[in-house]
């Protein structure tokens, strides 16, 4: 079991939604987060002063797969997330982690059976 989490673009939300239902990814947490990397923010002009913004607002997929579904999870997330044939610079990230263990509350079940 790994737990795969995604950091896009809020824009591309739906795009990654419609590209993971596409190899039957059904189940994902989604978190509004901010952060920067690479794009460092930008500069904005608000009543007249200039000032810096350097957390940009992000969205975080959490999404736990059973082994098999990895791959296919990244690559739904690519073919979603990414900007043009190439990408750019502010598409995201993808963390693939290992997960030890995942419990249904509701019928208490473990593993791989409660993803």
């Amino acid at each position: 079991m790994k737990l795969i989490i995604a950091i896009i673009q809020p824009q591309k939300l739906e795009a990654v939604k419609e590209a993971l239902t596409e190899v039957e990814v059904f189940r994902l947490t989604v978190v509004d987060v901010q952060g920067f990397g690479r794009q460092k923010g930008h500069t904005e002009l608000y009543r007249g002063h200039e000032f810096s913004v350097n957390l940009l607002r992000k969205v975080q997929l959490q999404i736990a797969v059973n082994d098999e579904f990895v791959e296919r999870t990244v690559n739904a997330i690519i073919k979603g997330g990414r900007t043009g044939e190439t990408g750019q610079i502010g598409d995201g990230k993808i963390f693939i982690l290992p997960m030890d263990d995942c419990v249904r509350i509701r019928t208490g079940e473990r593993g791989s059976e409660a993803i």
